[in-house]
């Protein structure tokens, strides 16, 4: 049997079989049986990709079943397998499996394990559906599936409010860009009349140059098409203007934040783009579009990531700004190069995560880092993980000698990006070498505000206050898991000492240390040289030789300048938080209104909330009060009520209890009756 349908099935075998049996089968079976589907599937995958690489697979598609046949809409759902698909296989399954395990660690004083992984294994398979989408239709049905499955993983502590919140908050931002993505897909089945993605991108070409009625007026049809199933992007992939639901999905547990941010979800967007590059490639304006909001969202979430406190949120902004270096990257034309970075990103990503996930399980759920430092002497395994996916996202490297997972992909990113000679493009560039240098800035201010400088944590009265909190909490929702960081003395003042996470916790941290280091070394090559880029993407992915060609002799001051942003971001972070720890005080109260604006993130919830959110409460009370309450009710339920109480009050006037009463009135009614008979 085709090795594709047990990589995609295997996932949604697992969640059904967990999800049903639940605590019937308990903690230990239903994890074991969800970690080893997806290990098996992550089994599968690579075989597939190494493959592609070698030259020995080629394109081809699996059917599974005839879908729909209504009029001349007719496609079956199918899984096909080209190199853009074998590259999400194996980063998806890889980082989904190394998830699973890390969560047999993270979660195991959780009451609700067996809905837990159950949850993961169906956000997986709904990943792999869209990736191996052979049509539009069945694209959306991943990307709908995965919707609905971050929101029940994003509000899994369900008693919390804020995680509720964050959850309607995810699924609401991404319900308004699925709307493009909807208007997008009926668009293109207008204009090329199917549904199928081989055919469409044939038949993209001849497009290029027609007008389509939109709105009102005539508008070229393919920047129409791509505009719109670009704003789907947008909403799935956190760009900028829907972007704010992706640091609210911080409520759920760290490994989601791992599972959503690294591999899956968050690069729906770009995948999509990729993978109907043919179609954004005859519309310059579409391509216009996507560069400009790729470095737009780039910029906006480094500025923020530089200020905020909490290391999941600093590192969910960081996500945040990657995937703009991906659509730029994208929109420049360098579709390989973003592919590139998803690649990589989803290696040093997942070990940021799953690093500060240690760090928080370390610290007793404790998630500012005003009450970390010194931790690299406590926790010395997860530092040096920590360490070396900083390595990769900061891009530390020497040119043509050896660097990180990074620094091979947003390099090839930024060299693109000028090598296309557009003034947008020169934009992007540069947008591009200001969001590195605040990256590295951010980044190892994480680091050294973690693992450096004095310990905060010893008798922190913040941190006493969470251990008592989670021994005082009935419930592991509430309170997090009561991992005590020492033993807690009687008078509430002594010993707190963070501990190392357990062997399932560390084994896929070490597994994606692995890929920070070496994924960039060992695959730049096959993804964005020129020569060997082509043969790899076989058409999966437009691939433009000249412009590879190009990226490969920009100038020197090109090539050296993300290194050289890289040490002077590095050098900012270690005069602000080492030698000088006084100097970020110093900066905040001098410029305290440009710290409040980036702190409050632009201000993009408020404006949102007086845009949006208030105008719409305004208008349901209004409904609510004038319409239910004030016409509705009073003249329908109320109205009626009121009536028939009015009645009974009369009614009940000529119900005296008494029976000679009720007999006279019978008498009087007979004879009115035999009156009546006898007058006629």
């Amino acid at each position: 049997m085709n090795p594709i349908l047990f990589i995609v099935f295997l996932p949604l075998l697992a969640a059904i079989v967990g999800g049903l049996g639940n605590r019937m089968l308990g903690n230990v079976a239903v994890k074991t049986l969800t970690t080893g589907a997806l290990f098996a599937s992550c089994a599968l995958s690579w075989p597939v990709f190494i493959g592609f690489l070698s030259g020995t697979l080629h394109a081809g598609v699996t059917p599974v079943l005839h879908w729909v046949q209504s009029g001349t809409l007719s496609f079956d759902w199918a899984l096909r397998v080209d190199p853009l698909t074998a590259v999400m296989l194996v980063v998806i399954t890889t980082v989904s499996a190394l998830v699973h395990l890390y969560s047999w660690g993270y979660m195991d004083e959780d009451p609700d394990q067996p809905r837990f992984f159950a949850y993961l294994s169906l956000f997986t398979f709904a990943m792999l559906m869209l990736v191996t989408a052979d049509n539009l239709v069945q694209m959306f049905f991943g990307w709908e599936g995965v919707g609905l499955a971050s929101y029940l993983l994003i509000g899994f502590w369900f008693r919390k409010p804020s995680a509720n919140a964050a959850a309607i908050k995810a699924f609401v931002v991404n319900r308004v860009g699925d709307l493009g993505f909807m208007l997008g897909i009926f668009g293109t089945y207008l204009v090329f009349h199917t549904v199928s993605i081989p055919e469409i991108l044939a038949a993209a070409p001849a497009m290029a140059g027609t007008t389509i009625g939109f709105l009102g007026g005539r508008f070229d049809t393919m920047t129409v098409l791509c505009v719109l199933l670009f704003i789907g992007a947008m909403g799935k992939s956190a760009q900028l203007g829907l972007h704010t639901w992706l640091p609210d999905a911080m409520e759920g547990p760290t490994p989601v934040s791992a599972l959503i941010h690294a591999a899956t979800m968050v690069t729906a967007g770009v995948f999509m783009v990729c993978r109907l590059s043919p179609m954004f490639v005859t519309s310059p304006q579409a391509m216009q579009f996507v560069t400009f909001i790729g470095a737009a969202t780039c910029f906006f979430a480094a500025t923020v990531g530089t200020t905020q406190w909490d290391i999941k949120r600093v590192i969910a902004y960081s996500t945040c700004s990657q995937l703009g270096y991906m659509f730029f990257a994208a929109g420049v034309g360098a579709f390989g190069s973003a592919m590139f970075h998803l690649f990589t990103h989803a290696f040093f990503k997942a070990l940021l995560f799953l690093g500060a996930g240690s760090v928080i399980h370390a610290m007793h759920h404790e998630q500012d880092m005003r009450f970390y430092g010194n931790l690299r002497k406590e926790i010395p395994l997860t530092f040096w993980a920590m360490l070396a996916g900083t390595l990769a996202i900061t891009g530390v490297g020497i040119v043509d000698v050896f660097g990180f997972a990074g620094f091979y992909s947003k390099d090839s990113i930024l060299e693109a990006a000028y090598a296309r000679g557009t003034e947008l493009s020169q934009f992007a560039f540069v947008i591009g070498i200001i969001a590195a240098l605040l990256t590295s800035f951010y980044s190892w201010r994480l680091m050294f505000l973690t693992f450096w400088g004095k310990p905060r944590w010893a008798g922190s009265e913040h941190i006493q206050h969470a251990v008592h909190g989670a021994a005082d909490h009935a419930d592991a929702e509430d309170a997090g898991h009561d991992h005590a960081l020492g033993d807690v003395h009687a008078d509430g003042t002594a010993g707190y000492r963070p501990h190392e996470s357990p062997l399932s916790m560390l084994i896929p941290l070490g597994v994606l240390s692995l890929g920070a280091v070496l994924a960039g070394f060992v695959f730049h090559t096959a993804f964005t040289d020129p020569e060997h880029g082509a043969a790899f993407w076989q058409g999966s992915v437009f691939f433009d030789e000249k412009l590879m060609h190009a990226a490969h002799q920009v100038p020197f001051l090109v090539k050296w300048a993300p290194f050289a942003v890289m040490l002077t971001g590095l050098g900012i972070a270690y005069g602000a938080y080492i030698r000088n720890p006084r100097f970020p005080a110093a900066f905040v109260a001098q410029f305290g209104a440009v710290y409040q604006f980036l702190y409050n993130k632009w201000y993009f919830d408020e404006l949102y909330n007086a845009i949006f959110v208030r105008p719409a409460f305004w208008l349901g009370r209004q409904f609510w009060k004038l319409g239910d309450i004030g016409f509705i009710d009073r003249f329908g339920p109320n109205g009626a009520a009121w009536v028939v109480a009015q009645g009974s009050t009369y009614a009940k006037r000529v119900q005296s209890g008494y029976l000679y009463s009720y007999a006279l009135v019978m008498l009087v009614g007979l004879v009115g009756a035999i009156s009546w008979v006898l007058a006629r």
